[in-house]
């Protein structure tokens, strides 16, 4: 017994030195960076969506930071997230960039976006409150549209879009759709011509609507698979056009970087077409 009281009545080594063995500040704050960063993960996702990153930006860590009232650990560590997500790249040295998609990628976006959302129109409940948002979301498209406004038309769009994946009504799936959607607008904010892009899918989606709000969910599967077919191909002649101003000898590869740095689209050079047209 007289031992172990000896041994209760010995200080621990932090006491011995007036140190604590931990830092609660410390733990705070590393704490706090990792509960922060999957909500400004979702921020910045949300901001892919809207169109309002570009593919190729560089994003400032400073600005950053300061503009949503952040630390810089926590906003390192929803860049990490987004990195693993794919929807930026790391590169060392020069800092943090939005990604830039490939053929492969936007291939394969298109063929998750109809198997997600053609199937869940089939199932769909007519009077699913989901099916206000899709209207809400095209009648703004038009007014956008009215105004030539293409970048609000796109995002009406994606409102629209995720609309649909809600009648599914599960949480996974949106989810897991909202990444879809990031990587998406990237696609989109390859191409010059948001108009061309945009404009003829306002009265699609509207169509769409009213085939689902009669009760023809499987019309309106049918109608949203043959719109994806034609927006993926849109997209993707669109991306090779561009991407062939990359080829060694084109005067277009100064274009094409210059479109990849800009946080806004870049609209090629009157040489662009001529160069096309020139005999090889």
């Amino acid at each position: 017994m007289a031992v172990m009281s000896v041994l209760l009545k010995q200080p621990s080594a932090g006491r011995r030195s007036g140190r604590s063995t931990c830092s609660p500040y410390t733990m705070t704050e590393q704490d706090t960076t990792l509960a922060l960063a999957p909500r400004l993960a979702e921020e910045l996702r949300d901001k892919l969506i809207a169109g309002e990153l570009k593919p190729g930006q560089r994003l400032s860590e400073a600005a950053l930071s300061v503009g949503m009232d952040v630390s810089r650990n926590s906003l390192r560590e929803a860049f990490r997230l987004l990195t693993k997500e794919g929807l930026l790249r790391h590169e060392h040295n020069r800092g943090v960039f939005v990604a830039t998609p490939s053929v492969a990628s936007i291939i394969d976006i298109y063929r998750v976006r109809r198997t997600i959302e053609c199937q869940a129109l089939a199932k769909a409940y007519p009077n699913h409150p989901a099916v206000a948002r899709m209207c809400l979301a095209v009648e703004r498209a038009r007014a956008a549209r009215s105004d030539k406004d293409w970048g609000t038309v796109g995002s009406q769009n994606m409102v629209f879009h995720a609309a649909i994946v809600d009648l599914a009504d599960s949480q996974r799936l949106n989810a897991f759709y909202a990444q879809i959607a990031a990587e998406l607008r990237l696609s989109f904010g390859l191409l010059a011509d948001p108009e061309l892009l945009h404009a003829p899918y306002v009265d699609l989606n509207a169509a769409i609507v009213e085939k689902l709000e009669a009760g023809m969910t499987a019309e309106a599967s049918d109608a949203l698979e043959a719109y994806l077919t034609q927006s993926e191909r849109t997209v993707l002649a669109a991306f090779r056009e561009l991407m062939r101003g990359t080829l060694p000898g084109s005067k277009c590869v100064r274009y094409t970087a210059r479109a990849a740095e800009s946080p806004t689209t870049v609209k090629p050079p009157a040489s662009f077409a001529e160069d096309r047209k020139a005999p090889k």
